[in-house]
């Protein structure tokens, strides 16, 4: 991989000269943003969309972007850590354990590779964080690939004013430190700023983990009619996790050990971004964008001893272990215009947009021992690639001063290699997707706006699948066919949004949750339909209550799969899509006032299966994923924050605070739910 130490020199240098050039003006940082800043019922969006803001990610006291997710009408988290390094998260029904719904931050992907690895083997620190964009719907067609569930975008920081500091202890020994800070400049045109955390802990299960996060941003006006901005990151993590959780009788009898106790994740990203913004006239606006990271994953984990560990319902380790290694590389630019038209003698608001990306992953695998466990022996030596360029357009038409129709097109084509750099050999594959989609908002009354849209997605199979065994496997893009219909509106003091879905997969893949999955074949169809509903109203003596939910009656397998070369591995129709619980619901209230701001809330999943054969007894396998049937469970949570003096404000929280004991996740153990935690700590601000 390329040392980005030149390419951070360069932007640093850019942002200094552009700093020092300032025109008047006050500046504001240019920003892909998935989501208008309205949060009218005239929004133009056609399809379900959620806007979590500083505000509520600080009444609750979230440890991670998680945390704040989970609260997320259609959003569903199956969980690993409560330290949240690695996330998984699905929408409306799709498998949380794969990669169908675009994560960003600040409009950059956040998953190591979209085509050669989507692992999520890097989640943002919450720290950095001011806002959480969930959008649904035909809009989502502006970004891709994997826009199959909709697009959540984290917003990051913009650098204060001043200096700010957040510290908290907490429970396993957590210690966590902020620090913001920042200066503008003095006609205010120019600011620049960071954001660094550390975070030690010895976690849930003794899984103990530190990172560092630091986020560098500046941004400054270049005349009257152009602003640009400039943003640095690096993550560092050293987490003592696995794949590895309990056996059932560990979990029975509510055992506290890491049961992986030496295997280790070491992951490390610097990534650097710029924006820039160009107003041409009063209608027509252009937004750019050029995006640069490096990731590295280094995964090691001790073998097991497979039938001493069936004997003593335990794992035992061998004194052999594998790193799992992987390096990634990414590149992109975009540009999107934006112009106030009159076409068919209709105005409106048109958008076209423009991406290349290349992203490349080496991906090594090393074999060694417990006396030397960080090198060892080279098995597996092979570099993944991939290029992809798409084009998208859209155009909003008022019909009406009540009526807006919105057609849009995407279209996406990439190109993959896989090359074994122990023998030379190559392989390689391109597809192109057209995905065109329509949507449309109607203001039926003051209070009432219905919206809808229909638009196909797609998710691409990534370079493992497409070209296993160094063969193009012909494999094509997952499809979808995806439906909505909705109404969103406020009366008084109480918003709601109410919303009803479809999504029809033609060749859906599902990921290797157990032992009898194949990834590397097309075949079979799912459907998936539901309902989202969500709450939310101000209520006397400085009370406040939300409360959501999202019911998926169907995620299912709809006819035979994976027939190709011969095989034959039949999924019945009707089993459902693994990690896929039926409903999830969330209730909140909230107090504010005299300085006091008090958050309870609970979180409920129902049951769910982690397999496509669906069964429900928990199954141990020492040399696969357990499967089985996860239970529902329901945990609630408490916050509370008072304004000691005017810029000192004391927090604490209570997490899983009536003690749910409950399993979270399977693979090859149980992942237990995190116990009843404590955090405490003291913002500042200067």
């Amino acid at each position: 991989m390329k040392n980005p130490t030149t390419l951070t020199t360069v932007l640093l240098l850019l942002s200094s000269h552009a700093l020092a050039n300032a025109a008047d003006g006050t500046v504001v940082l240019p920003a892909i943003r998935v989501l208008a800043n309205s949060d009218t019922i005239t929004s133009s969006i056609p399809g379900a969309n959620v806007m979590v803001n500083k505000a509520q990610i600080e009444a609750a006291v979230a440890r991670s972007t998680e945390d704040v997710l989970k609260k997320v009408t259609g959003v569903y988290v199956k969980p690993e850590e409560e330290s949240a390094i690695v996330a998984n998260i699905g929408v409306r029904g799709l498998s949380s354990g794969d990669y169908k719904t675009l994560i960003l931050e600040d409009g950059v992907p956040v998953a190591p590779g979209l085509f050669v690895g989507n692992a999520r083997y890097y989640n943002p620190r919450v720290e950095h964080i001011d806002g959480i964009e969930v959008l649904k719907g035909s809009a989502a067609l502006r970004y891709g690939p994997g826009n199959i569930g909709g697009v959540i975008n984290y917003i990051s920081k913009k650098p204060i004013d001043g200096v700010a500091t957040d510290s908290a202890y907490g429970s396993w020994n957590t210690i966590k430190n902020t620090l913001e800070l920042g200066g503008t400049s003095p006609n205010k045109d120019s600011y620049v700023g960071a954001v660094i955390t550390a975070v030690t802990s010895d976690g849930f299960l003794n899984k103990g983990y530190e990172a560092k996060d630091v986020v560098l941003k500046a941004g400054t006006a270049i005349g009257s009619n152009q602003q640009v901005g400039v943003k640095i990151s690096h993550y560092d993590s050293n987490a003592n996790i696995s794949y590895r959780g309990h056996f059932l009788d560990e979990y029975n009898k509510k055992a506290d050990n890491n049961p992986a106790p030496d295997d280790y994740l070491l992951s490390k990203r610097n990534a650097v971004a710029i924006n820039h913004q160009l107003q041409l006239n009063s209608n027509v606006r252009v937004n750019s964008l050029m995006y640069y990271s490096n990731f590295s994953r280094n995964y090691w984990r001790y073998k097991v001893d497979n039938a001493a560990s069936t004997a003593q319902k335990k794992w035992v380790y061998t004194n052999n272990l594998d790193g799992s290694n992987r390096a990634f590389e990414r590149l992109g630019a975009e540009s999107r215009l934006t112009a106030n038209t009159t076409l068919l003698g209709l105005s409106g608001v048109a958008e076209a947009g423009i991406r290349y990306m290349r992203e490349a992953m080496d991906d090594i695998t090393i074999g060694a021992t417990r006396a030397a466990p960080r090198t060892g022996t080279i098995g597996k030596d092979v570099t993944d690639s991939a290029e992809t360029f798409a084009l998208y357009a859209q155009n909003t038409f008022d019909i009406s001063d009540k009526l807006t129709v919105s057609p849009a097109l995407r279209a996406e084509t990439y190109r993959q290699k896989r090359l074994n750099n122990q023998t030379s050999i190559a392989a390689t594959t391109s597809n192109t997707e057209v995905m065109p989609g329509l949507g449309f908002t109607y203001l039926v009354a003051p209070t009432a706006q219905v919206y809808g849209s229909v638009y196909n997605a797609f998710a691409p199979a990534l370079n493992a699948d497409a070209l296993d065994g160094l063969v193009d496997q012909q494999l094509d893009a997952e499809k979808s066919t995806n439906l909505e219909m909705g109404v969103r509106g406020k009366v008084n003091a109480l918003q709601y949004e109410l919303t009803a879905f479809s999504m029809g997969f033609a060749n859906q893949i599902i990921p290797a949750n157990s032992n009898t999955q194949l990834q590397k074949t097309n075949g079979g169809k799912t459907q998936h339909h539901g309902l989202e509903a969500g709450v939310s109203s101000s209520l006397p003596h400085g009370f406040n209550v939300s409360t959501n939910a999202t019911w998926i009656p169907a995620a299912d397998f709809d006819g035979n799969r994976y027939k190709a070369d011969g095989i034959t591995l039949d999924v019945a129709d009707g089993k459902r899509v693994p990690y896929t619980p039926k409903l999830i619901a969330n209730v909140a209230v909230g107090y504010s006032m005299a300085g006091v701001k008090a958050e309870l809330s609970a979180n409920y999943t129902a049951k769910q299966y982690t397999d496509t054969a669906n069964t429900t007894a928990i199954s141990q396998n020492t040399t696969g994923f357990f499967t089985g049937q996860v239970g529902s469970n329901t945990v609630t949570n408490l916050s509370v924050a008072y304004q000691a003096a005017p810029k000192v404000e004391v927090y604490a929280a209570v997490k899983n605070l009536l003690g749910e004991h409950y399993i979270a996740s399977l693979r090859q153990g149980i992942y237990v739910g995190p116990e009843r935690s404590y955090t405490a700590g003291v913002r500042f601000k200067h």
